[in-house]
């Protein structure tokens, strides 16, 4: 391998650039500009690009989310050195909505106290940086692997629009895949499939003052809510055979865990009108051990004896993952962790959801989640997000001991 170390203060500049972008998802209408710009920066480190736009006919029947608008623009960058095997390195480029609560403008990234912070900054800009900067030392003549980039949209929504159409598009193919959508903890092996879910609970709208007369769909989805929580509880007491973060370890939870939850609740017009209805919105997390379909048939099934008028819809997410521990992959990426942060990392499950899932699902290529940022300092999805400066430049390093000779 080379001796090739990353410039810290190139890493900065491009990370800088990447959260200028406002790629905010939803509505996420500025894809164009921020993949322009990473096209150009492969372009002159000599890999073949392809921007890809989902069409819009399939976007609609895919996605079918009023809040998205705009080109949902995909980059693929594919660099070919005559390796007997290709390397597929994933990613997105949305970031979530920066919300109140900031020190700082969240778009305009900031140093301060051997940190870097700004939306996108760990979840997962960063990680494209560290690539960049990776890749800028790095002659083709120094890879190991055939390169093929995939970086991509709306992955913070739940979209079909970025790896999922890719994939089906048969754009995602190699001998293995390194997802960059993670923290800098663990090698995430695994994670939780996703379903969100909607209960309407219809009444009779009456006058408040004769209320007898109405049917209160808000009173009528109390016992709905009972028994999801007696359901939540049956759920939560399952367990994968995956381990949990070394976080959540830290936390006392030992393996990756389902989660049924009720995340938002509307109903009412006014004070003196009994609503006529009312809706529960929530997610359950699907471990590996079980499956989409199973668990929305035990939420009907649940559901089924209720004394009300409702109706529940499902409108399932990514799937759960699961790799194999032992493969060799694994044991590869572990050890350019150990090489370049000095640590060897655990390997477990995510709670939460990837699109990578859907990708390892169909194309069956062994992969491997490893991204930077520390899962219980970055503020991931909140404010002040953030990461190392020491953990940015340890990225580029990771990356550079993976995809070199």
């Amino acid at each position: 391998m080379p001796n090739a170390s990353p410039d810290p203060s190139y890493l900065l500049k491009v990370l800088r650039d990447l959260v200028g972008f406002r790629t905010v998802a939803p509505p996420g209408n500025s894809y164009r500009e921020i993949i322009d710009y990473l096209a150009s920066i492969f372009d002159e480190m000599g890999f073949k690009t392809q921007k890809v736009v989902i069409p819009q006919d399939v976007f609609s029947i895919k996605c079918g989310d009023p809040r998205l608008v705009g080109e949902r623009v995909n980059l693929i960058a594919h660099k070919d050195v005559g390796a007997k095997e290709t390397l597929v390195i994933y990613t997105h480029v949305d970031v979530v909505p920066a919300g109140d609560g900031w020190a700082m403008d969240p778009f305009d990234l900031t140093v301060s106290d051997g940190k870097a912070y700004g939306r996108g900054s760990s979840d997962s800009k960063g990680a494209v940086a560290g690539l960049i900067g990776a890749l800028k030392v790095l002659s083709d003549k120094d890879l190991k692997y055939n390169l093929r980039v995939l970086l991509t949209t709306d992955e913070e929504v739940g979209g079909y629009s970025g790896l999922c159409f890719l994939t089906d598009q048969g754009a995602v193919f190699g001998n293995k895949m390194l997802c960059m959508d993670g923290f800098s903890d663990d090698v995430v092996i695994g994670s939780n499939g996703i379903i969100t879910w909607e209960a309407e609970i219809r009444g009779k709208r009456s006058h408040s003052g004769s209320s007898f007369l109405g049917v209160n769909a808000i009173e009528k989805s109390l016992p709905v809510m009972e028994v999801l929580m007696a359901l939540k509880e049956k759920v939560q007491s399952r367990r994968s055979s995956l381990d949990a973060s070394s976080a959540l370890s830290s936390l006392g939870i030992e393996k990756l865990m389902p989660i049924l939850n009720i995340t938002v609740i509307n109903g009412g017009i006014k004070e003196n009108i009994v609503p006529d209805r009312c809706v529960l919105r929530g997610d359950r997390r699907v471990i590996p051990e079980e499956t989409m379909e199973g668990a929305m048939e035990e939420m009907q099934v649940a559901l089924a004896d209720v004394n009300v008028d409702i109706s529940l819809r499902f409108f399932p997410g990514y799937p759960p993952m699961s790799a194999n521990p032992d493969h060799s992959w694994v044991a590869e990426v572990r050890d350019a962790v150990k090489r370049s942060y000095g640590f060897v990392p655990r390997v477990s499950g995510a709670q939460g959801s990837l699109d990578q899932a859907y990708a390892t699902d169909k194309t069956k290529m062994p992969t491997c989640v490893y991204g930077v940022g520390r899962q219980m300092e970055a503020n991931i999805h909140a404010p002040n997000e953030n990461i190392r400066l020491a953990d940015l430049e340890s990225y580029a390093r990771f990356l550079i001991e993976l995809m070199a000779r």
